[in-house]
């Protein structure tokens, strides 16, 4: 087992689907890299998220020893299970400020404002953001996350989408970077957000957009900010295969109790014909006559064996990639191969 939770509890989902192990010596944190990850996702996901993590740094570490430590921000919406959870396998936000790590990993979260300076979390973000570019090697912003980080440090807005971009989608690889090494020209990156930042936006500030769809816009961008290495992602590489066919569940129920206007849109290229015919029927008698308990006759059963999980492998790569980066930089090794200016492919 690669990776390790460190000190704490391990989660019963994280330790049922991996039988993931704790670790609590000094030695095992000085051998291993040292990872935070702050989950922020509502408390739906808040466990599904931790073994999607769990399993994509797993898949990505082959030999590199990663120690993991749970975080989550404080003033996030959360009811008593949520509470009780992360007061059980969480550690505060303030132990994180006090600490070192060689790598962090934010979640993202479920919108509730249209200003994201106006999240009740908002102060909380900002000074982890402040607090990574100088106690880690390197950043991943996932998602929202992303969208907060460059609009604190460089003001850049996001853009409402005209409907949820959800599916999985191609993107092309812009130019050679450590990163992306190993990966062809192209990937499939799930995505599933209401807003976006653009290339142009980007650019004029000094970030290196690697990844670009026709369809879904910017994917992976970074940009070396203080000591560390910001890594954004406007999508979801830890996704699971199953991760999209839930979350669609879960917004179909919100439109059969009336918690939505509109019926959700499917995810784009997930789902096989035999899956969307069986798909669009049920959307047909949901239409006509909205009630939750038209949930029972969902064909999840049916659906469920036929998703694929086609971009797993490009994303262990991109992550592995990012493993050897903070092990070479732990290691502090002249041969650091260094996160370069992005240059065309």
């Amino acid at each position: 087992m690669s990776v390790v939770i460190e000190g704490g509890r391990v989660p019963k989902l994280l330790m049922r689907s991996n039988g993931s192990q704790r670790a609590t010596t000094n030695a095992a944190k000085t051998q291993a890299v040292r990872i935070a990850l702050i989950n922020n996702m509502p408390d739906a996901a808040l466990e599904d998220t931790e073994v999607q993590f769990f399993e994509l740094l797993n898949a990505a570490a082959t030999d590199v020893p990663i120690s993991l430590k749970l975080y989550s921000l404080p003033a996030l919406p959360r009811g008593d299970a949520g509470h009780q959870h992360l007061a059980k396998f969480y550690c505060d936000i303030q132990d994180l400020l006090n600490s070192h790590f060689d790598g962090v990993i934010v979640t993202g979260t479920e919108p509730r404002q249209s200003e994201l300076r106006n999240e009740p979390y908002w102060p909380a973000l900002t000074e982890v953001l402040d607090w990574a570019e100088q106690n880690t090697s390197s950043t991943v912003l996932s998602c929202l996350a992303a969208h907060a980080g460059v609009l604190h440090s460089d003001g850049i807005a996001r853009h409402r989408l005209p409907d949820k971009q959800f599916g999985v989608f191609d993107y092309k690889k812009l130019h050679n970077h450590a990163l992306t090494e190993g990966i062809g020209r192209q990937m499939q990156i799930p995505h599933s957000r209401w807003n976006e930042v653009r290339a142009d936006a980007l650019t004029s500030c000094g970030y290196g957009v690697l990844t670009q769809s026709a369809a879904a816009g910017v994917d992976l961008f970074v940009k070396r900010k203080q000591a560390s290495l910001f890594v954004h992602f406007q999508g979801h590489p830890e996704y699971g295969a199953r991760t999209l066919l839930k979350e669609y569940r879960r917004d179909i129920k919100k439109f059969l109790r009336r918690e939505r206007e509109t019926y959700p849109t499917m995810p784009h290229n997930y789902f096989d014909d035999a899956s969307s015919k069986l798909l669009f029927e049920f959307q047909e008698r949901a239409v006509s006559a909205p009630n939750e308990n038209l949930m029972a006759d969902f064909p999840e059963a049916a659906i469920a064996k036929a998703v694929r999980g086609a971009w797993q492998e490009s994303a262990a790569t991109v992550y592995r990639n990012w493993l050897q980066y903070l092990m070479c930089k732990k290691a502090d090794a002249v041969t650091t191969p260094a996160m370069t200016p992005a240059t065309r492919a």
